[in-house]
């Protein structure tokens, strides 16, 4: 079975919503309206006119921009709506009129008088395919496609003459239309040319704007006068419908292209149009008539290496019939194919079927009967019914599986039908988008966006690849399914040109129009700092700048410069493209800060480091106001005045005054200072003076102001004469002086000021007289007086200063005596002493004569003089002793008075050792005690003592130290000789140590020995033995035994012996025995031990039992009476045991209760 198939895409309008008629979802709107017979539609056009529609006729219309104009319909009409692949639409029918069922019924909140839109258009030829069968033979059956979709699919040429009609019915029905907006509702224009003058075909897409409709009558209109259209008849209709199918199937027989100029990576294809094509004039002029203009047709080449597998892609798009294929292999199969456009008319799918015949049964087969089934559907439909057994299925959907079965046909009846056959029509690659559009533009980046392409066949992703032009051409950015990119690292203020491709599984589209976009500027750097092109002056400053040295791709538009007179402020003096400025306006003196930045089409730089400027000051102007202070004075006149009104931009820094006797004499400079004020002195009482006032600041010196005239008043007496100066003593000296002129008032009073030389001066006399004594004056002392005389017209000028010395004498009395340490005073390194005191004192003023000593009184001695020293070391004093000590100075004048008198303490003398005594005396111990006081109360402040013992090499090791007067030496050696010296220790110092004390430790007794063991030897005798000590020290050693029963004791043996026998033993069992030891002394005497403990006797044996028996149960008996009996040693162990037990269960308890607890 043979089959082929052409690739066809199915028209798809752009979704635009539709709010004043249904909900806002993004569907294109249409409305089909039915004009009954005498009834009129009313709409308007876009060009404002009132277009009348007479019935009966169908008047399909379609929103261009998803809304509605107004539509006015006769009473009856009602719009319902239905839906159908994506495209909403509504019908205006009467109610008399019976719906297919397959429609809805009309939303009920839908008005039917819609608000007035202009972008409402007649739009025919285009019907729902749910409409019943009695309203289709009243509308034309032309359909109109979009224009973008022509590029991308397999299109048939119709005739001229169906041409001709398709024209004359289109516009007669509606007015002619324009090609599609690219801007409008995201639609891209067809890449191929437009259409040539005259051109039979001019049908809109339904996305643009409609032109006016002709004023010409229409060539099936009537001249009558209603207005009224005459409706197309049945005839027509039909005829259009089977011209369109005629067109299409011419279009569909297109030549295979031939191949020529095959080389090894190169191919050129050329292809025949499937008509000829009327051939033109070199004018451009049609050689047929104006009115059959030729139609433009548009080829799509599409190749592929799997011959009819369906992989083709599209290499070429236009309007030529030749191409050359590049970028080849070598010894490769290719296949190629043609499909053929004509604007609105285009072919569609088709697919080859052939099959053979049955056996027919005895019975001639008259028919096959061919079905055909979509994927999408369940239900076969019948496509062919004939005697052929072969059918090219036409008009399929591009990419869509369909399968196919045949059955055989005779007299007898249809046989089964065979196998479903399933293949599935080749998809298209997309149309060739709109340009990328600009959303945002950078100084290094530029971002774009995009839209799909219109007229989409397949719901199959498409990736789109944005690409820019760069030296060696076109170069991808951005492959992908978003629709929008931002490129980035560009250039700035730098054209780039763009272009966008659209891909699905069918191959990759054209490239749309190139765009061209550029980056944006970016900010300039800031400018150089402003510089002066001149000295400033007073009120102006003439300043330039430097461009910057980085524009930012973008010319300097303007440079901004501003002005500021405080830190916070600032002004713009300046915006312009020049370099430079002159600021004028300025104030004198001023300081200035000038910066400047510029701007450009990218922003605005930073501003510059600032310049400092100060322009140029002016002299100030005259003083005003010069007047007098307050009443003048016989000798002097204030003066005031007020600063120049103009004071050029610079404080006043200084004042200046000018004094003269008349208006001609010489001017005397008597002022010069930052005060608006001044006193002018040394005048002359009741004297006319003539005063003149000036200004100045950094710049110089101003204009005088006018003269002023200021009189004196009468003045005080003149200054008293040389003062006459008599010494009396160091410290009196007799000051007289002369009654002075008084200037015409009577002198009753003279004041007289007195003070050292350098010092402040202090009137010490005020009266009549003319002399006075001055008393306790210090000796040699320089110092200066003045008199002054006063009359009823005020006081007088002091007279000159006299300066007088006085005589020298004895030196002032010596202050701040204190008492110091030795060693501030001495170098030698002996330390406080009783018997030493160190004096210092201040050195007293001499009176002009040098210090030559001092004299030291201590009361009853005579006074000691010392050389000229501040201290001294008084020696050979009495401990513990108080003394009044004086000091005076002397100088070759004599002696000068004593200080005050200083009480002084000498030290006392450091304790004497007390005296040593052994109260208790040990073999091991030794208790001492000393001095008088309690054995163990410690006195905080009293005296302490150090206790010390000698040791081998006649060293004293201190062995206690504290305020107790006992102590007891421990684990010494008995009979041992030792040597103590004892040392009391107080505030005084440290006291000299005792002599040496000699005390011994006595001998210690024995230890105490074990119990005796007793053993019977025979009948009535006893044998006792001890234990053996040995000699201590070289002491022998004796013994003691002893025999008592209750306080009865006797003695049996003393000797050095360790055992005893003896006979006689008295009657009773409680007799018991014990032992001691004693140490014999060298020198006389035994010193004995503590007693053993007791052991009794024990029981005698029977009289008839021989010695043998009888010793033998003495030792039987002595040993069981050893096996029972419990010794305290024996007691001891069994405690100690005990305690440990008890102490490990203890243990064990409390560790059981801490890991209880834990």
């Amino acid at each position: 079975m043979m089959m082929d198939q052409t690739l066809e895409a199915q028209p798809q309008l752009p979704e635009v919503g539709f709010p004043h008629m249904l909900s806002s979802d993004c569907m294109q709107q249409m409305i089909l309206v039915q004009v009954n017979p005498g009834d009129a539609f009313t709409i308007p056009t876009e060009g404002g006119h009132i277009q009348y529609i007479t019935g009966p006729a169908p008047l399909p219309m379609l929103s261009h921009n998803g809304s509605v104009g107004p539509i006015y319909l006769p009473p009856g009409y009602m719009p319902p709506v239905m839906e159908e692949n994506g495209m909403r639409k509504m019908m205006l029918l009467p109610h008399a009129l019976e719906f297919h069922p397959s429609l809805p019924p009309p939303p009920p909140h839908l008005s039917h008088y819609p608000p007035h839109h202009p972008a409402l258009l007649p739009h025919p030829h285009i019907y729902p395919p749910e409409m019943p069968p009695h309203y289709i033979h009243h509308m034309h059956s032309l359909p109109i496609y979009p224009e973008q979709e022509l590029m991308c699919h397999s299109m048939a040429m119709p005739s001229l003459k169906v041409q001709d009609q398709l024209h004359r019915r289109l516009k007669d029905r509606s007015p002619p239309v324009a090609n599609a907006n690219p801007n409008t509702n995201g639609v891209h224009l067809s890449t191929h040319s437009p259409l040539p003058k005259g051109a039979p075909l001019a049908l809109h897409n339904g996305h643009g704007k409609p032109p006016m409709p002709s004023p010409h009558p229409s060539r099936h209109s009537k001249p009558s006068g209603r207005t009224r259209a005459t409706p197309p008849s049945d005839t027509e209709s039909t005829d259009v419908e089977a011209e369109k199918h005629k067109a299409k199937e011419m279009l569909s027989n297109v030549c295979k292209p031939s191949v020529s100029g095959l080389t090894f990576h190169s191919a050129v294809l050329s292809w025949c149009p499937p008509i000829p094509l009327p051939a033109r004039d070199p004018t451009g002029a049609d050689k047929h008539t104006h009115t059959h203009t030729p139609p433009l047709l548009c080829y799509e080449l599409a190749l592929s290496q799997n011959g009819t597998d369906g992989d083709y892609r599209p290499v070429y798009q236009g309007n030529d019939t030749t191409f050359t294929l590049g970028d080849l292999k070598p010894a490769t199969h290719y296949y190629a194919r043609v499909c053929v456009a004509c604007r609105s008319i285009k072919g569609s799918p088709s697919v080859g079927l052939q099959w053979k015949a049955p056996n027919d049964n005895g019975a001639k087969i008259t028919a096959y009967l061919l079905e055909c089934c979509e994927e999408k559907q369940s239900s076969f439909k019948e496509v062919y019914c004939g005697p052929s057994k072969q059918y090219k299925v036409v008009r399929l959907t591009p990419a869509t599986r369909y399968g196919f079965r045949v059955a055989a046909k005779n007299i007898t009846g249809i046989s089964a039908f065979s196998e479903v056959l399933s293949c599935c029509t080749v998809g298209c690659a997309p149309p060739a988008p709109s340009a990328p559009a600009l959303s945002a533009v950078g100084v290094r980046w530029v971002s774009l966006h995009w839209s799909a392409p219109c007229g989409l066949v397949g719901r199959d992703p498409l990736t789109y690849t944005l690409e820019m032009e760069e030296p060696e051409g076109f170069q991808p950015k951005y492959t992908g399914e978003e629709m929008c990119y931002t490129v980035n690292s560009l250039e700035r203020s730098t054209s780039y040109r763009f272009r966008l491709l659209a891909a699905n599984a069918d191959g990759c589209s054209q490239p749309s129009a190139v765009v061209e976009y550029s980056t944006g500027a970016d900010a300039p750097t800031r400018p150089g700092t402003p510089q002066l092109h001149t000295p400033p002056q007073p009120h102006r400053i003439h300043t330039i700048w430097d461009a910057p040295e980085d524009y930012g791709g973008s010319p300097i538009m303007h440079y901004i410069l501003e002005l500021s007179h405080t830190d916070d402020q600032w002004e713009v003096v300046y915006t312009g493209p020049q370099q430079e400025h002159v600021c004028d306006g300025l104030e004198p003196g001023t300081s200035y800060k000038l910066r400047v930045y510029c701007q450009n089409q990218g922003g605005q730089s930073q501003v510059s480091e600032c310049l400092s400027v100060q322009t140029a000051p002016v002299h100030p102007g005259p003083c005003r106001a010069l007047s007098v202070s307050g009443d003048a004075s016989p000798s002097e006149i204030t003066l005031s005045w007020e600063a120049p009104e103009c004071n050029s931009g610079l404080d006043v820094c200084a004042y200046a005054v000018e004094m003269a006797d008349s208006v001609d004499a010489t001017h005397i400079h008597v002022y010069e200072g930052p005060d608006r004020s001044c006193v002018v002195r040394s005048l002359l009482p009741a004297t006319g003076y003539c005063f003149w006032a000036r200004a100045a600041n950094q710049a110089g010196w101003g204009p005088w102001s006018d003269m002023f005239e200021a009189s004196t008043a009468a003045g005080p007496p003149q200054p008293c004469g040389p003062l006459v100066l008599t010494v009396r003593s160091p410290t009196c000296v007799n000051v007289s002086w002369e009654v002075p002129p008084c200037n015409g008032s009577k002198v009753y009073e003279f004041r007289l000021e007195w003070g050292l030389l350098g010092g402040s001066l202090q009137v010490i006399y005020h009266g009549p007289s003319a002399c006075w004594e001055m008393t306790e004056l210090t000796p040699a002392s320089e110092y200066c007086c003045r008199v002054q005389a006063v009359s009823e017209a005020g006081e007088g000028p002091f007279g000159e200063i006299t300066v007088i010395t006085t005589p020298p004498s004895v030196p002032a009395t010596v202050e701040c005596v204190e008492e110091v340490s030795a060693e501030s005073v001495s170098d030698s390194t002996a330390g406080a002493s009783p018997s030493r005191l160190a004096l210092r004192w201040k050195e007293p003023c001499c009176h002009g004569a040098e210090i030559t000593g001092y004299n030291i009184d201590l009361g009853e001695q005579l006074p000691l003089s010392v050389g000229r020293i501040n201290h001294h070391m008084l020696e050979n004093l009495q401990p513990n002793t108080t003394y009044r000590v004086r000091v005076r100075a002397l100088n070759s004048i004599g002696a000068g008075p004593y200080s005050c008198p200083l009480r002084v303490r000498t030290p006392p003398l450091p304790p004497d050792p007390p005296s040593l005594e052994c109260t208790v005396c040990s073999p091991h111990t030794l208790k001492l005690r000393w001095g008088e006081g309690p054995t163990r109360t410690p006195t905080p402040r009293g005296t302490h003592y150090c206790l010390h013992m000698q040791t081998g090499g006649d060293r004293l090791v201190c062995v206690y130290s504290g305020s107790s007067h006992s102590f007891k030496l421990q684990r010494l050696s008995e009979a041992t000789e030792y040597q103590f010296s004892i040392q009391a220790v107080s505030s005084a110092g440290r006291g000299p140590l005792s002599p040496l004390y000699s005390f011994s430790t006595t001998r210690s007794p024995p230890p105490q020995l074990k119990a005796p063991k007793i053993e019977p030897v025979q009948w009535n005798m006893y044998s006792v033995t001890w234990e053996t000590l040995q000699p201590m020290k070289g002491d022998p050693m004796l013994y003691t035994l002893q025999l008592m029963r209750g306080k009865e004791v006797e003695r049996l043996y003393r000797g050095a012996a360790t055992s005893y026998t003896w006979q006689g033993v008295p009657t009773g069992a409680d007799w018991r025995v014990r032992v001691c030891a004693g140490r014999r002394r060298p020198e006389g005497g035994e010193l004995w031990g503590p007693y053993s403990p007791g052991t009794a006797l024990p029981a005698l044996p029977d009289a008839n039992r021989d010695a043998k028996s009888v010793a033998n149960a003495s030792s039987s008996s002595g040993q069981c009476h050893r096996r029972w009996k419990l010794t305290d040693e024996h007691f001891a162990l069994l405690v100690l045991v005990a305690f440990g037990v008890v102490a490990i269960l203890f243990a064990v308890l409390i560790q059981y209760l801490f890991l209880c607890k834990d």
